[in-house]
């Protein structure tokens, strides 16, 4: 083995470092449908934070470029190592070290999935509320992206949810950041920085996370609309009427009729109203009794027909958890469809119905198409985009992420920039927010190792 080769070996052991052939394509990539595969130089699989920092410090030594992993379900290409780089694969941190019934937290690995920390959580009558859709995502990449998913409308997204973390800078430290406490007015907020920071500042090695108590009693209700804008204006409606639903989304009917037919739902609604219908509404609550939830039930299903629903379906359980289930892998369904890119801008809610429209009409003057659902309760519009054409799709991107910056929103609500959303934010963000992040990012990694070409295109950071 070469040097470098050799050097990460006798860190992490030779059977935990992968060279050559032995590194699968399952390496190459995450799930970002522009970002092309690529094989780094080494996986190497560390199992303690000091592991992790005796590789930054090689790596930094050896001007080698850096890429985190967790479960590689990513949609942006953060995860999407370079040819001479070293890949750092959290999959032997994956325990759950501590479940704090007293402080409600979790203390986690970065490598842990939300399925394994569901499981753990659930013993003790708690849970983690990140729910970004794929739960075999670990808890360590829904940091680096701050992700978000369905129940973010009731419980917010990742940077609501850690406490704290125990991370590894590039150039070897290992520090703490926040901890069991739910507030802290101590200096700069170092765990806010890290989270959503892409892998692109330091790799956590460890995660505080809060547990909230679960809730026993669950209903779902679905409401078709004729109307677009009905399904947008009850939005605000069923939120300020103190429901408090854990789940609100929209689903756009050509999406909806995709779900129905992969997933091979039975949802109950007629035909007759299939077909006039534009969109539906998903709302989900949850009671630890049951004659409150009955009673919210009947109390949003009134509302939504004042709103304008076509009809209201309270869903039996089984149909309910495929629908939502069904929800949670629109991704898929828009990639088996053929879309040629998957984007997830977030505006504000009230914004949603003139965003959709307008990203509609720019699809169609481009020759294409954009279909999709959307997190209705805190506007983060997920939109499969259907354009052949590269260069034609690079400027309707462009287009389409500027008009929801002129309305109040961002280009990413849940997914990150990545590598395949860096350069749009690079074009479109204001040149001194984009130079303070360029500062923040030499002061965190001086020698530019972690995840180059992530946040900021290659050759500008």
């Amino acid at each position: 083995m070469g040097d470098v080769a050799a050097r990460l070996a006798e860190i992490v052991g030779e059977r935990n470092l992968l060279t050559g052939e032995a590194i699968s394509e399952d390496y190459a990539h995450d799930e970002a449908l522009t970002a092309e595969p690529q094989k780094p130089a080494y996986v190497a699989k560390p199992a303690t934070a000091e592991e992790v920092a005796e590789l930054l410090k090689a790596a930094s030594e050896h001007n080698v470029p850096v890429t985190a992993r967790g479960s590689g379900s990513g949609l942006s290409g953060a995860a999407r190592p370079q040819a001479d780089g070293l890949l750092i694969s959290f999959e032997r941190m994956n325990a759950v070290l501590e479940v704090d019934t007293g402080n409600h937290v979790a203390v986690v690995q970065p490598g842990v999935t939300l399925a394994e920390l569901d499981a753990k959580t659930a013993e003790a009558g708690l849970g983690y509320t990140v729910y970004p859709g794929e739960l075999s995502a670990s808890v360590g990449g829904n940091v680096g992206t701050n992700a978000g998913g369905m129940r973010a409308v009731k419980y917010g997204v990742t940077r609501h949810n850690v406490l704290g973390l125990q991370a590894v800078l590039p150039t070897g430290e290992i520090i703490r950041t926040g901890g069991k406490t739910s507030k802290v007015s101590t200096g700069y907020d170092l765990t806010q920085l890290i989270i959503g920071s892409e892998g692109t500042l330091a790799l956590a090695t460890e995660i505080t996370v809060k547990l909230y108590p679960r809730l026993a009693h669950g209903a779902t209700v679905l409401a078709p609309f004729g109307d677009f804008g009905q399904v947008m204006a009850a939005v605000p409606a069923i939120l300020s009427s103190g429901l408090a639903p854990h789940i609100l989304e929209y689903i756009d009917n050509l999406t909806m009729a995709a779900i129905v037919y992969n997933e091979k739902l039975e949802l109950g609604v007629p035909d007759k109203i299939r077909e006039t219908s534009e969109a539906y509404l998903v709302v989900a609550l949850e009671n630890r009794e049951t004659g409150r939830l009955e009673e919210d039930v009947e109390t949003v299903g009134e509302l939504l027909g004042e709103l304008g629903a076509s009809d209201v379906y309270v869903l039996e359980g089984n149909a309910a958890r495929k629908l939502i289930e069904a929800r949670e892998k629109a991704f898929w369904t828009a990639k088996a469809a053929g879309a040629d890119d998957v984007i997830d801008v977030v505006v504000p809610r009230t914004a949603m119905p003139q965003f959709i429209t307008k990203a509609r009409e720019l699809a169609m003057a481009a020759g294409g198409g954009a279909l999709g659902c959307g997190h209705a309760g805190d506007g983060n519009v997920h939109l499969g985009i259907f354009c052949k054409d590269a260069a034609k799709r690079k400027q309707l991107l462009t287009d389409i992420f500027a008009f929801a910056m002129e309305l109040g929103g961002a280009i990413s609500g849940e997914h990150g920039l990545g590598r395949t959303k860096a350069h749009y934010h690079a074009e479109l963000e204001d040149p001194a927010k984009i130079e303070l992040m360029r500062r923040i990012k030499q002061s965190f990694d001086p020698a530019g190792i972690l995840n180059p070409g992530v946040l900021f295109p290659e050759g500008t950071a």
